[in-house]
């Protein structure tokens, strides 16, 4: 009888030990989330949303334009869009059409009043190993037009994927 509440006990210790071992992994290596914090990415994601996003995408792949990605530097984090890729050059006209490439990029993600708060900037030629971000909300948003740069290949931590919470917000953030 002793035995067999050992061996139940150590049976019941195993599976809690291995479950916390997979949530571990699965959370360090998998997917995290992150708190949205300000107004840069409305409408597509709003203030407090919290969303889940996959950390495993970039160590097999690379970010793709048009993702929405986690930028962490030192002090915080930023949840922002990709516009440009390494070696791209990026701009927007002075009637707020965003070229990359010479060739103007359809933003069906923005709306009309989005796309006019876009204000104007020269060509800018992106470096190797970094990115051009924006937010969705231009005319608020701290991006690679006005304070955060251009972003390094390193400092994107994963792509975001679902808005998690408030619940009743509960959708694909792609």
């Amino acid at each position: 009888m002793k035995n067999k509440i050992l061996k139940e006990i150590l049976d019941w210790t195993k599976a809690i030990g291995f479950a916390l071992v997979l949530a571990f992994a699965i959370r360090h290596f998998v997917f995290a989330t992150s708190i949205v914090e300000g107004t840069s990415m409305d409408p597509t994601l709003e203030d407090g949303e919290r969303v889940m996003y996959n950390k495993f995408v970039y160590l097999v792949g690379e970010p793709e334009r048009g993702d929405i990605v986690i930028i962490q530097r030192p002090t915080k984090n930023y949840v922002k869009r990709i516009i440009g890729l390494p070696g791209d050059t990026v701009e927007v006209s002075e009637d707020h059409s965003l070229y990359v490439n010479g060739k103007e990029v359809e933003q069906d993600y923005l709306n009309k009043q989005a796309i006019q708060g876009t204000f104007p900037f020269s060509e800018k030629e992106v470096p190797e190993d970094e990115y051009f971000v924006m937010g969705d909300n231009r005319i608020v948003s701290k991006d690679s037009r006005n304070g955060l740069g251009f972003i390094n290949h390193d400092e994107v931590i994963g792509r975001s994927e679902l808005v998690i919470f408030p619940f009743d917000e509960l959708n694909w953030t792609r």
